[in-house]
């Protein structure tokens, strides 16, 4: 290399370092902003242990709290109406609730009255009948009426007897809605199998009366001779006296085998597992987005989360022991199930899975004349078809009107 050469090469290295001084520094790209911190709090109306109304709702806050390292999970137990609003604001100022869970309308309503004072804070209460929302007062309830549509196919093919009983709360929209979708799963069965079935409803009151709904399970059992029993209470009572009395027991809310150790697969033939969390999931998330919130939320099979730890859950799914679909009919209980039954339930399952097909939907739904009178809305008359094969009902009419038994269910005094 030529003397002249090296020197315009040192130069132009030169003019290189000076231009590269005199730029910018690079602007530093931004961290990602951290995730809001949220705190969810639910009140629960009943204790939570022992419970499988208010133990799903627990399990689902715990869930979200899992899955989400930036949110919090709070709740008071044994929560009145006149209760809700003081606990509510408590968890506001001393925890920084974001989310206000009232787990039952009665309870939950109140507070309505405090969403303008708090316009950051999200308050959500449970569907019986009511639907009134505020952008910040928001409606949730999860269809399980369909997962009580695929027990009702169980309970229906598992009777020798031709008598189920149903343990239950009060006459109220929300418990017509979910007796409704098991009638239908248990007359779907009769039809299939050729079989008689009567399906006998007794109240006890409230929802939870321990004493009360034994002693109502043990005469659908002694005088009605029923062999197949569910309920829509909340105590442990009813799968007491299905135990003791040697009876096929259907569960409600939670897989009460696989999350509480109740009884075991011997007894209970099938559960519903109800997944609060999937519901809540979409509040968290659009909060997180900066979204608006749905105000009526009414989720069904089709609707799923991912936990944390990657298990996929649906809103309701039938479930027994840990195992889901066809896995979760008791090993006991599989063999005395005919195969058209277990194809029904598996098909109609996947259905309701992909959203291609609903109970409510396919079967016309006929008064039996007996129900709940609401303003505006009186029982219609026995034999009434309030509404045809093949028509949707809306969210709003099944949740807030859905106010009668349907034909071929006795309701006892």
């Amino acid at each position: 290399m030529n003397k002249k050469f090296s020197l315009m090469l040192a130069l132009l290295l030169l003019v290189a370092v000076v231009a590269a001084a005199c730029q910018p520094a690079a602007t530093p790209a931004p961290a990602p902003a951290a995730a809001e911190e949220i705190t969810l709090a639910i009140e629960h109306f009943s204790i939570i242990q022992g419970t499988t109304w208010s133990g799903a709702h627990d399990r689902a806050g715990k869930r979200i709290a899992e899955k989400y390292a930036n949110v919090d999970y709070i709740q008071r137990e044994e929560v009145g109406p006149d209760l809700s609003v003081p606990y509510a604001e408590e968890m506001i100022s001393a925890n920084g609730a974001d989310i206000v869970v009232g787990n039952a309308e009665f309870m939950g309503m109140p507070l309505k009255e405090i969403a303008d004072k708090y316009p950051n804070v999200d308050f959500v209460s449970i569907v019986a009948s009511d639907l009134s929302t505020k952008s910040n007062f928001l409606r949730v309830f999860p269809r399980q009426y369909q997962a009580l549509y695929l027990e009702g196919l169980i309970a229906g093919a598992l009777t020798q007897t031709g008598n189920i009983g149903i343990v239950s709360a009060f006459p109220s929209v929300q418990v017509i809605r979910r007796q409704a979708g098991f009638v239908l799963g248990v007359q779907d069965a009769a039809e299939m199998l050729g079989k008689e079935i009567n399906i006998y409803v007794k109240y006890a009151g409230d929802w939870y009366l321990p004493q009360e709904e034994r002693e109502i399970a043990a005469t659908l059992v002694d005088q009605y001779k029923v062999d197949v029993l569910t309920q829509q209470t909340d105590s442990g009572s009813p799968l007491d006296v299905a135990t003791e009395k040697g009876i096929w027991f259907v569960g409600k809310d939670m897989d009460i085998v696989g999350f509480y150790g109740w009884s075991s697969t011997d007894t209970v033939a099938v559960s519903f597992d109800t997944r609060w969390e999937v519901l809540y999931d979409h509040i968290i998330q659009a909060r997180m987005a900066g979204q608006a919130r749905p105000t009526v939320l009414y989720l069904g099979m089709e609707s799923t989360m991912t936990l944390a730890d990657g298990t996929v859950a649906a809103t309701v799914d039938i479930m027994n022991d840990g195992k889901v679909g066809l896995d979760a009919i008791s090993p006991k209980a599989l063999p005395l199930i005919p195969q058209a039954i277990l194809d029904q339930v598996q098909q109609r399952r996947e259905q309701m899975m992909k959203g291609e097909w609903d109970p409510f939907t396919a079967h016309a739904l006929v008064s039996n004349g007996t129900g709940l009178a609401l303003e505006g809305t009186p029982i219609p008359a026995a034999g009434t078809v309030v509404k045809a094969a093949g028509e949707t009902p809306t969210a709003e009419w099944l949740l807030g009107q859905f106010n009668f038994d349907l034909q071929g269910t006795t309701v006892l005094e």
